[in-house]
């Protein structure tokens, strides 16, 4: 089968490797033949970052992990060839290959919806809902999004649906901001020319934000601005992938100002991915303005620059591959 891995900084490779065999593997695995994968935040590290030369060549599959595909062999009782799957890669084979193995426990049966790229949001969607799982009534409550990038962007319209009265979308990068206009943001604020502090202040009227969610990632300030913009007995919520494992954290802030830290990371996939495609198929959330390209697998490497260096407005690069 055909695949892909990271064989020096910023580079990425085809080659041929074996397909796994659903037997070699935990009784519940399904393999999947792929039909669709998008490109995540939480994948660009591999990519992006300089590794030890001993850390290359990365594993089969990079990290791709939003995949879409067809059900080929199965030893779970969920799933039977022939299905159609939103599945998630779990045996260390990641989804940028023809065939990946899975596990009933966070594959779910695909809604039939067109288009399919759409659906295919419904796994970064489910991440956002368990996110949201955990903040409570949000009615009247003022909100900050810290990244507009896909993740932040889903965030943005959630937080709208769920009844924020100011969704306030964050980022430095311009074609993003007007896309959250789209996504249901309220307001929009550019560091690079704009005093974010002072522009949410003058948004809620003094009051500053309940709820701050930061959605960057690969950095130790976005956290720290998430707390200057957050009241006294706000939330903030730390949703992006870090780097570092300790972080230079602005204590004080945190402490004086009685703020609740939220951390979030993947979903309860069996609830929240068909909660997810319920949302999308019952056009509860617009994805579309997610997704900006398409592109051949075998074309990953241009992928990854599209999506890392936001050329050509990139925010959801999509793969296709041939079935």
């Amino acid at each position: 089968m055909k695949a892909a891995h990271v064989v020096a900084h910023r580079q990425i490779e085809m080659f041929e490797a074996d397909e796994p065999e659903v037997e070699d593997f935990p009784n519940g695995s399904i393999k999947v033949k792929t039909h669709m994968t998008a490109i995540c935040g939480s994948d660009s590290p591999r990519f992006v970052l300089k590794h030890p030369p001993e850390a290359y060549p990365m594993n089969i599959g990079i990290s791709i992990h939003e995949c879409i595909g067809t059900v080929v062999a199965s030893s779970s009782n969920r799933f039977t060839p022939g299905d159609f799957v939103q599945a998630r890669p779990t045996a260390g084979i990641g989804g940028l290959a023809e065939y990946y193995i899975s596990n009933e426990n966070v594959g779910v049966h695909l809604v039939d919806f067109d288009p399919r790229d759409e659906m295919l949001m419904s796994q970064p969607l489910g991440t956002v809902i368990w996110a949201c799982r955990k903040l409570g009534n949000l009615i009247n409550r003022d909100a900050v999004v810290v990244g507009q990038g896909p993740m932040g962007l889903l965030m943005t319209h959630m937080l709208s649906n769920l009844g924020a009265r100011t969704a306030v979308a964050v980022d430095t990068v311009d074609f993003r901001l007007n896309a959250a206009k789209k996504m249901r943001a309220t307001h929009v604020l550019n560091p690079n020319r704009d005093d974010v502090v002072a522009g949410v202040k003058e948004i809620t009227q003094g009051r500053m934000a309940d709820l701050v969610v930061e959605m960057v990632g690969h950095n130790q300030e976005t956290v720290n601005l998430c707390l200057h913009l957050t009241k006294r007995l706000g939330t903030v919520l730390a949703f992006g992938v870090p780097d570092d494992d300790v972080y230079a954290f602005h204590y004080r802030d945190f402490f004086r100002k009685n703020v609740t830290l939220i951390g979030s990371v993947g979903p309860d996939s069996l609830n929240d991915y068909p909660l997810a495609m319920d949302m999308i198929a019952q056009r509860r959330i617009d994805v579309s303005p997610l997704i900006t390209h398409h592109l051949p697998f075998t074309d990953v490497q241009k992928g990854f620059e599209l999506f890392v260096d936001h050329r050509d407005e990139a925010i959801k690069v999509v793969l296709d591959y041939e079935q």
